[in-house]
């Protein structure tokens, strides 16, 4: 038992709207009650953001509890003990997502850690150990929707999961899962030392910096050469696809424009392993992309959704899940450099995923939850609230918590 935008031509907003809307007065049936409740979110959410303008500001404390008690909800309507995918439009609450969960774990101990919230520190450990069962023989993590082979990046951000649950606990199941995690990371590495195997769609991708990082968290526990060589390997890989702050090979798809959210991916993996390593390269590496995404920070904090290896932003709506991860990344750099530029940076871009986060409807199932898109019929996550949209909207809201004087 569980421990309980604005800037859319209007002509082309309705177009997107009405395509969206097909789908659900297909489906509704008068005595569909779900399908009443799903049609009327969809209605009001979709009036708000293309007639209404974004939700008023509240105060941010307000925006971290109505947050906070979302992705709360997300874990306990889950089947299972991992934490649900999010709540969509077109579906409703979804099954548990093993990938984010190990990283929602690891925001559920800091919750614990920095707001003494001893719920959220049961529930980190409640995941973490079904994150145990769902493990593959070979210690892999995969994810249903394609098959039973372990994949590099959810295994990776299940590391991250399972690392800091040993170090809260000293629980030797979790170290045991973690070490074996990293032995399979180091296993399916190519001849280099690269994944360029048991990836998305069998590409190589920038991003996994972020799982070279759970490795050399997983190494500085459990030291083991092999782990570092590895991770070392893919994170060199990774500076040699960048260029002016912009990486090659970042998007989920070869030839397609990154999301805001794989770009910051690779810009938080090469930090936090630069930190580990101390390796000046990677962390000149972090810089130079936070810098890049300063030139495309509107004034109110807006961050075009998705921006080409050359740096040209493409499509007009937001990618809030990359605006909260930014903000991570400016409030570091501000934190190490104390220059108020990446406060400010990291100050609006939160400032604006806020007034975009309803904290005062009476629908539970989206109040202070984070939408993929804004406006809500946005290219990522469309339609949806996907559960790590909010849980680095807590990270980001912690981070700069911790900021302040």
């Amino acid at each position: 038992m569980k421990v309980l935008p604005r800037n859319v031509p209007r002509s082309q907003a309705i177009v997107a709207a009405e395509s969206s809307t097909s789908f659900v007065f297909q489906k509704v049936k008068p005595s569909d009650n779900k399908q009443l409740t799903l049609l009327t979110s969809f209605a009001g959410i979709v009036a708000k953001d293309l007639f209404l303008g974004t939700p008023a500001l509240g105060e941010p404390q307000e925006h971290l509890e109505a947050a906070i008690s979302w992705l709360k909800q997300a874990h306990n309507l889950s089947p299972d003990e991992g934490v649900s995918w999010g709540y969509s439009l077109k579906g409703g609450w979804r099954a548990s997502y093993r990938e984010t969960s190990g990283y929602i774990a690891v925001t559920f101990f800091d919750l614990a850690k920095q707001l003494q919230d001893e719920d959220a520190w049961q529930r980190a450990v409640m995941v973490c150990k079904w994150l145990c069962q769902m493990q593959n023989a070979d210690g892999s993590f995969s994810d249903p929707r394609y098959g039973s082979e372990g994949i590099v990046f959810d295994t990776g951000q299940d590391l991250l999961g399972l690392v800091r649950a040993y170090t809260e606990t000293q629980d030797p199941c979790f170290l045991e899962a973690a070490e074996r995690a990293g032995d399979w990371l180091v296993e399916v590495a190519d001849a280099s030392g690269r994944w360029t195997r048991n990836t998305h769609l069998g590409i190589p991708h920038v991003y996994n910096t972020r799982v070279a990082w759970a490795l050399l968290q997983l190494h500085a526990i459990s030291p083991n050469a092999e782990r570092e060589r590895v991770a070392r390997t893919n994170l060199d890989w990774a500076l040699s696809q960048q260029c002016n702050g912009w990486f090659e090979q970042c998007a989920f798809t070869t030839g397609a424009a990154p999301f805001t959210h794989n770009i910051v991916y690779a810009i938080r993996g090469l930090w936090e392993s630069g930190l580990l390593l101390k390796e000046q390269k990677y962390l000149d590496g972090a810089i130079a992309g936070a810098e890049a995404m300063l030139g495309h920070l509107r004034s109110d904090g807006f961050i075009p959704g998705q921006i080409d290896p050359s740096g040209k932003a493409q499509g007009r709506y937001c990618c809030l899940t990359g605006n909260c991860q930014m903000a991570i990344v400016w409030l570091q750099l501000f934190q190490h450099t104390k220059e108020q530029r990446y406060y400010d940076a990291a100050a609006a871009s939160l400032r604006y995923v806020m007034s975009c986060q309803d904290i005062h409807t009476t629908n539970a199932n989206i109040r202070g939850g984070i939408k993929g898109s804004q406006p809500i019929w946005g290219r990522y996550t469309r339609l949806s609230y996907p559960n790590w949209a909010t849980k680095f909207f807590i990270d980001g809201m912690l981070t700069l918590i911790r900021a302040l004087p």
